[in-house]
């Protein structure tokens, strides 16, 4: 499940330093639709456009799947890497390389965008119950983002105990001593975070952290983040210290200040105009940069760009 990004939170005028701890800055989801289903969107806002090279956040669910299913029918990406992480339900992901691939809780799956591909997203007709979940992008870097697509499927992730009793599973780069398999194209964090009362963990202090609340609500530094908010932690900070009443979980994603210049639109990652316009363009032709999707969702048009419009 995937975007797209809107004008309102990708404003390019609008460049944001990375704060140094101490630190919390809680920004709430902007409510959205994607499908027929309802997500908090978190990553971009107009006060946090990036944390590291994350640059998109949606928690969806938990929702019924007979009411809000997961369907999104065949769209484009470029320079940007999708990670999808389903914590209840089950979803299908199929893709322009061929890719048919089913994802379950505690699996995960990352597509890597490159200079286009093309993917569709639905729930399975058999599957019934809820689907609840987060669908992040990572901006590519310069020195990967025009090369190939490609998929990855990584079915067991490692998981670490964490003290106070936390529990985590790592789903991109490297965490309190262990490592995912999923690629990374620079250095950044992301993990899953499942506690009762407390957790304690530490952080890289080069990074710039964030935490998106799940599941109940945390305290941290003494300010209480609740579920469908961000909090961003800014960079320098070296441990992870979290409280809760009862149970909590939280992603926790981060990463090297990433520099680059973004420009977002709908769901591309770009650095110029030019670069999508001429992605949207190919995409409306059906080129075949961005290959076919074999699925029996109708295909999604992409829109003008606003600045076409004069």
């Amino acid at each position: 499940m995937s975007g797209p990004v809107t004008t309102n939170d990708t404003d390019t005028d609008v460049h944001h330093e990375s704060a140094r701890p101490p630190c919390v800055e809680v920004i709430e989801g902007r409510v959205s639709e994607v499908g027929s289903l309802e997500v908090s969107r978190v990553l971009p806002r107009r006060a946090r456009r990036t944390v590291g090279a994350w640059c998109f956040a949606d928690h969806f669910g938990p929702s019924d799947v007979e009411v809000a299913a997961m369907n999104v029918g065949p769209h484009p990406h470029i320079g940007l890497q999708t990670v999808t992480w389903i914590i209840d339900g089950e979803a299908l992901h199929r893709d322009s390389l061929g890719s048919e691939q089913l994802i379950q809780p505690g699996q995960l799956n990352l597509m890597t965008a490159g200079r286009g591909v093309s993917h569709a997203e639905e729930t399975p007709d058999d599957v019934f119950g809820e689907i609840h979940g987060l669908q992040l992008w990572i901006a590519q870097p310069e020195s990967t983002r025009h090369g190939d697509p490609a998929f990855e499927h990584h079915g067991s992730l490692p998981q670490v105990e964490l003290d106070g009793g936390g529990r985590g599973t790592i789903l991109v780069g490297s965490f309190a001593g262990s490592t995912s398999p999923a690629r990374t194209d620079t250095p950044l964090v992301g993990a899953d975070l499942v506690f009762e009362a407390g957790l304690a963990a530490p952080l890289d202090p080069s990074f710039e952290h964030a935490l998106i609340v799940v599941e109940g609500s945390v305290t941290l530094d003494g300010q209480e983040v609740a579920p469908g908010s961000l909090a961003y932690l800014g960079l320098g900070r070296d441990e992870l210290d979290l409280v809760t009443d009862d149970h909590a979980r939280v992603v926790l994603i981060g990463g090297e200040p990433f520099d680059d210049d973004l420009l977002m639109w709908w769901n591309f990652v770009a650095r110029t105009r030019d670069e999508i316009d001429e992605a949207q363009r190919e995409w409306q032709a059906g080129a075949d940069r961005f290959g076919r999707v074999e699925s029996t969702l109708d295909r999604i048009d992409a829109p003008t760009p606003q600045w076409q419009h004069g």
